[in-house]
């Protein structure tokens, strides 16, 4: 079984409420919000402060853990853990454009009302994490039948 370790930080301007939104390019193409790899011996937390600098430029603190997306491949059993924050304290010279992709605010309606085609790797489905406090995990099993006909992935909020 091989597992691959993420992060993503949803930062929010706390006075326009905007929050910041990747147009990623590469790998997983679409809106999402910034993230990226744990590396060897790199705690979650030191890993999204990482990825958030290198990406956008900015300098993010005081994250608050939102929860864990798991994603699972049933014909593999690879699985794919993408650990979730976000902030409102950051500082620095926005990137607008990176390899990664480009980087703008949006507002929480909008990005909401998007439509989910235009999300990187069902991305928009992480949502209930970062803005409710019912949920901690999104669990999403998938094979590639469902990737190929494009069907519905069965995501259990728990």
């Amino acid at each position: 079984m091989t597992v691959e370790l993420t992060t993503m930080v949803m930062i929010q301007n706390p006075d326009t409420k905007h929050v910041l939104v990747q147009n990623r390019k590469l790998k997983w193409p679409g809106l999402s919000f910034p993230g990226g790899k744990v590396e060897p011996g790199e705690s979650f937390h030191d890993c999204a402060i990482r990825e958030i600098k290198e990406e956008t430029g900015l300098t993010i603190n005081n994250l608050k853990y939102c929860g864990i997306v798991h994603q699972c491949n049933l014909e593999t059993n690879a699985r794919y853990l993408v650990f979730l924050y976000k902030t409102q304290n950051y500082n620095g010279e926005l990137i607008a454009e990176s390899p990664e992709g480009s980087h703008f605010w949006c507002d929480i309606d909008t990005l909401l009302a998007t439509p989910q085609e235009k999300f990187s790797n069902n991305s928009i489905n992480y949502c209930p994490l970062f803005f409710g406090k019912e949920y901690n995990e999104a669990f999403i099993p998938w094979d590639s039948k469902q990737l190929k006909n494009n069907s519905q992935l069965n995501i259990k909020y728990i």
